[in-house]
């Protein structure tokens, strides 16, 4: 199981790369968006949404969204280069304060699951409730992951990515060689809290090296690495969310799509609340490094 694993996500990691590095911003958008659109598919899955009809429909409904936010951009884009006006970010400020419900969304999530983690498992949202959750951390986790691509460059994309995966691969070998105290025992009994802390410890390491490879000044260095290390925090928490959701639904994966992973949701639960808070943590620095 653990070499089908290391195969699978060695297959992924290649792919993602290559798109993040080779793709323009555009073409990165609509592929993160058939990603996202793979995860809804198995978010209907998970809230009991058994009819094709309003599984079709729920996807319809983060599509056009999509389509929109993206076409929005190209026209600004076109308008800024015809009448040579400033860069286009300038023009889709507006979208830019988007990015505080989800941050919110989260922070709370991550509070709530750590106090009560046994109240929340007896929760039964009405199936509307589920529905308009998924369709909103999804379409958030999609537009500031493609934003951040747009303004801020391949690299940060990549560190993001990489910070993600070091985190996820720290906390499994921490947590199998010095875990012994349940983060959330409730919810996800294999997590531990030295898995966490070897998360934390990564995102920190991970903060420093490309402070020091792009040579930022020591204050930037420490505001990278605290950002760094919240993001990973987050992270575990959205994994932890996904969890929650998945034994509300009495199941152990999201899918089956990924050989030894499960679904596509399996994979990218830590980004899909990590990228909102990491987006505006890099708006709140100012880091206009990689643009």
């Amino acid at each position: 199981m653990l070499a089908q694993r290391i195969i699978t996500a060695s297959i992924l990691a290649t792919l993602i790369i290559l798109s993040v590095i080779f793709l323009p911003s555009l073409a990165f958008s609509f592929v993160m968006a058939i990603v996202i659109l793979l995860g809804a598919w198995e978010w209907t899955h998970l809230i009991n949404l058994n009819d094709l009809k309003l599984r079709i429909a729920f996807l319809v409904s983060l599509l056009v969204p999509i389509i929109g936010v993206i076409f929005w951009t190209q026209f600004l884009e076109y308008l800024s280069f015809l009448f040579k006006w400033p860069a286009v970010r300038e023009y889709s400020a507006l979208l830019e304060w988007l990015v505080i419900p989800p941050v919110l969304f989260w922070l709370i999530m991550m509070v709530l699951i750590r106090q009560l983690p046994s109240t929340l498992i007896k929760i039964q949202l009405k199936q509307r409730y589920q529905a308009f959750t998924g369709w909103f951390i999804l379409f958030m986790a999609w537009m500031f992951l493609s934003r951040l691509r747009s303004f801020y460059g391949t690299d940060m994309v990549l560190y993001f990515m990489i910070l993600i995966w070091s985190a996820d691969i720290s906390a499994y070998f921490a947590g199998k060689k010095y875990g012994k105290d349940k983060l959330s025992p409730e919810i996800s009994p294999g997590k531990t809290v030295q898995g966490v802390y070897g998360a934390l410890i990564s995102a920190g390491v991970c903060g420093l090296i490309l402070g020091l490879i792009f040579k930022f000044a020591w204050m930037s260095i420490i505001d990278f690495i605290l950002l760094s290390i919240l993001t990973t925090l987050i992270s575990v928490y959205g994994d932890l969310f996904f969890s929650l959701i998945k034994r509300q639904r009495g199941v152990k994966d999201s899918g089956f799509i990924l050989p030894g992973h499960g679904g596509v949701l399996d994979r990218i639960d830590s980004m899909i609340a990590a990228a909102p808070f990491f987006y505006a943590g890099i708006v709140l620095i100012g880091f206009g490094v990689f643009q």
